[in-house]
Order: C-alpha cells, then structure tokens, then sequence
C-alpha cells in the first residue's frame, strides 16, 4: 500500500473519534492491553511523561517536549487530534514519523487489526509505542485523548503526570460535573509518582488530592509555586516575568521567559509546564539546566512544529486562527479577540455536532460578521443548522458550507483595518491552515485597544 492507501484503510476501517464521535470511545483498556501484549510491551523501554486536561494539555506536552529536547534527550512526542496529516500525532525530537514505517506497521499488523477491531486511537498509540521503543528514544511525552482513566495512553508508569485544567467537555462520557470530570482526569495519577495541576478549583482539588493521597503521590498545584507579573507581546513570541513562591522554581524568580506561542492563555501553560520541570528536577528524575528551560520555552513551536493556537496567519488583513473548541478554551482566545484594534471582525465559524453550543454562544463577540461553514467530516455540525442557532443568538453572518470558500469570501470582504479569526473547530482550523504561506513577522509589539 502507498501512504495515502494506509490512511485510508485506517480511516475507512477503523472508529475514529474525531471524525464519527461516540462510535469511537471505548470505556475499557480492553484492546490496549491485548495489543500491548502483541507487540511486547513496548512503553516500558522508554521513560514517560503522562498529560491530561480539558484544556492545554497539547501545548503544555509540547513545550515540555522542547525543553527537554534543548537538554539533549531524545523525545518521543504522542499528541492528538492531528491537522493536517496523521504523522503530526506521532514525532522524534520534532520530526514526524516517516510514512514508511505507518505503512509498514499497517501492513504487519493488518490481521491483528482484523481479529481485535481496535479505535483508530487504540491502534495509533499502538503504532506511537512501538515507535518510539525502536527508535530507543530517551522518554516520551505522552498526551491523553479523553479524559485518563480509560484513555489508551493510560498504561504507562511514567516519571510525573500533568492534570492541566478541568472543564466541561466530552461531558457524555466523563460526566457532567467537575467532580466526575476530575475523577476521569485523576486516573493517571499513578502509585508514588508525582502529580502537577495547573489550574484548579475547589471542587476539582479535593478529587486530585484524595487520589495522590490514595496512591502516596506527591501532588504539587502549580498555581501556588508562582505567578506571572508582566507580560509583554510581540508579533513572533512573549515575554513573561516570573515570580517564584516556592516549588524549587527560585531560580526563575523574577526571570523573564520567551515563549514563541502567542495566545494570552499560555501564561497558565507555562507556570504548570515550570513545575512539572522543577518537580523532575527536585527529584532527581531527570538532568535540566536552566539555560534549556529558557531555550526550550524560546523555540517550542520551532522545536516541535506545534500549530494552530493562536497562529497568526497573514498581517493585511490580520488574521488569526486558534483550536480551542470548548467553552473553557473558547472564553480565553475571545478575550484576547476582543481586545485587538480593529474596525470590523470577520469570523469563519464552525462546529462539531455534539458540541454543547449553550455554553459557547454567549463567550462570541456580538459585533462580529459570522461566516458559518462547516468541516469536512461526518461529526461536523452542518454550516445551515450552525447558522440557526447562531442566529437565535442574535449573531449575524452569511452561510457557506465550504471552509476554504467561507475563508476565500471574509479575505475578499476584510480591508486591511479589519481582523478575521478562523476557530470553533480543530478541524476547520485544519482545514485552511496550509492555505498560507510561513509568515515572517517584524519584532514589534501588537497593538491593543486598552
């Protein structure tokens, strides 16, 4: 089979979350663990690190990725959903898997597949494992799908795990509290491993302490080991002044930190990103110099090839797109929408259909002109009925089904004063992200209305 063929197959044969939903979840460890066995557990020849969250949990595996590849180890680095090609889900110190060895795996293990009828998700962190044990990497950071108890990545022993947030989000299956969503969340905590949450509440916080109690984990909540003072952005990366409280994060204390990811939700990323390092480093789990931390938050995107979250796009007109889908993650890429100087805001919308659109609507900017469109998978909410309840929500546009027309039309409507924003959706991010060209930004502040 050539590349494409294997995709394909894989997608034809095998339930896969991001495009058909529920059909896809599987609430056991059923699968993973027999396909584990075939393929000689391969996750306990390479350390490992465990993120979860509602939120954040990709840019935060990220970032951590490149810290430590800027310390010299050789990082695995397993994160879903993808963009625009499957091998983004599965990378070596930022380099995709090749599409021989996706080919190769699925040709192997065709009849395995046929007997045991794993999820697209099952088999990918199959494939992510086995990988990464033959290419001996050092360690690996690896990213839950759902929730953590049940997730497939959840077989892993690994030195420390991250909880970054928890929200309302895949509500039908880890519940419709906080505490049910947190109790999914916690199942990675693991037996005397070490535990960082970034954000938390106090509901949530009593769920991930009783956990760490019950497994002698040590639990460390980022948000009490430092905040930041400053933030300043310009049109390439950040700059974040730290202060340290406590956490072994001393060191960082009034320190000044670039980041070349741009959205303002970051600054929650890079204090729980900070702790779990500084958590590693207390325990002697692994060698990290300070001269890497700072490299690796500079070049995380570079280092890892991370797009997507709040990428800017093109400057005339400026234009932006960000993945975040759910309300958590909707409310703070809004916030810094709306704080942007501009004349008129054009917004190419669109949506899953299981998306609890309630929660979302109200988060939108009412002044902006909405293009409702609507991704090409079989889960996407259609652009017409988008329109409807959008429109009952007093937010008013035009509908035009196709991603790449709806984005062609707000480019030929936006004069060079105005901001168009691409979002709702990973996939319609995904859709018309390789429509631009790289964009080569000048040093210089961006502009704010306040």
């Amino acid at each position: 089979m050539t590349y494409s063929e294997t995709i394909n197959y894989l997608f034809s044969n095998l339930p896969a979350f991001h495009r058909t939903g529920a059909a896809a979840y599987r609430a056991n460890l059923d699968t993973t663990l027999k396909l584990d066995e075939i393929f000689n557990r391969p996750h306990t020849q390479f350390k490992s690190i465990h993120v979860a969250g509602t939120n954040g949990k990709g840019s935060v595996s990220h970032i951590l990725a490149s810290i430590l590849q800027s310390a010299g180890y050789r990082v695995g680095l397993y994160t879903s959903p993808h963009l625009t090609d499957f091998r983004e889900r599965i990378k070596i110190n930022g380099n995709e898997i090749p599409e021989h060895e996706v080919v190769h795996f699925v040709e192997k293990y065709k009849s395995v597949f046929a007997e045991l009828q794993p999820s697209f998700f099952e088999m990918t962190v199959a494939l992510a494992f086995d990988y990464f044990a033959r290419q001996k990497i050092d360690l690996a950071v690896v990213e839950t799908g759902l929730g953590g108890r049940l997730d497939s990545t959840n077989i892993i022993s690994p030195l420390i795990s991250i909880i970054t947030n928890t929200g309302f989000d895949h509500t039908e299956f880890l519940g419709k509290t906080i505490t049910s969503i947190a109790t999914e969340k916690a199942g990675i905590i693991k037996p005397q491993t070490p535990v960082v949450v970034g954000e938390w509440d106090d509901e949530s916080a009593v769920v991930f302490s009783e956990k760490a109690t019950s497994e002698n984990a040590e639990i460390i909540f980022a948000s009490q080991c430092a905040k930041i003072n400053e933030i300043k952005q310009y049109d390439t990366y950040q700059e974040f002044e730290i202060s340290a409280v406590d956490c072994n994060l001393m060191a960082f204390d009034n320190k000044k930190i670039k980041l070349d990811l741009l959205g303002n939700y970051q600054q929650k990323n890079i204090i729980t990103a900070l702790a779990a390092i500084a958590t590693l480093q207390k325990n002697s789990l692994l060698k990290i110099n300070t001269d890497s931390i700072f490299a690796g938050f500079a070049s995380a995107a570079k280092q890892t090839g991370l797009r997507g979250r709040w990428q800017i796009l093109s400057k005339n007109p400026f234009t932006v797109c960000d993945t975040g889908h759910n309300a958590h993650g909707l409310n703070l890429s809004m916030t810094q929408l709306k704080s942007l100087k501009r004349n008129r805001l054009f917004f190419v919308f669109g949506t899953v259909a299981d998306k609890d659109l309630d929660s979302i609507l109200p988060l939108l900017p009412q002044d902006a002109f909405y293009i409702f469109t609507s991704a090409n998978i079989p889960r996407a909410m259609s652009a017409t009925c988008l329109a409807q309840r959008c429109t009952a929500a007093n937010l008013q546009g035009k509908t035009i089904p196709n991603v790449k027309d709806a984005l062609l039309y707000a480019q030929k409507s936006a004069q060079n004063d105005d901001v168009i924003f691409i979002g709702g959706s990973t996939y319609v991010v995904a859709e018309i992200i390789d429509s631009f060209p790289p964009l080569t930004l000048q040093l210089k502040p961006l502009q704010s209305k306040y």
